[in-house]
């Protein structure tokens, strides 16, 4: 079954570093197990929807970055601010399970652990 995901960059797929620095302009290091889950997802015909706190004004860069990493992706939302983010989905009548889920990861671990299999 198709699945969107819906991905952080920062701390998530790239190396936070605490500053702007590093996310806006410096050196940007692919967290592991990204490349390899990415590829998975995109085989398997997911939509990935990723988000950051970064500025809209940043785009270019942010798409650049990401670019070089080798990450694609169907849609990138920037803006999104850093606090407490809460999925909101609807259940659907014909599904005997939840529709959303979520994962947390601890920051700059990548993305090695997810199995989307487990949902």
């Amino acid at each position: 079954m198709r699945k969107t995901i819906i991905c952080d960059i920062d701390g998530t797929i790239i190396k936070h570093s605490g500053g702007q620095f590093t996310q806006y302009g410096g050196d940007i290091e692919l967290l592991p197990g990204v490349k390899e889950k990415f590829s998975e997802w995109g085989s398997k015909g997911h939509s990935i929807v990723l988000i950051s706190g970064r500025r809209e004004s940043d785009r270019e860069l942010t798409e650049k970055q990401l670019s070089s990493l080798g990450i694609f992706y169907d849609i990138l939302i920037l803006g999104v601010s850093g606090g407490e983010r809460i999925l909101i989905n609807d259940l659907k009548p014909n599904i005997p399970h939840n529709t959303a889920s979520s994962y947390n990861v601890v920051r700059n671990e990548g993305l090695k652990n997810i199995n989307l299999n487990e949902w």
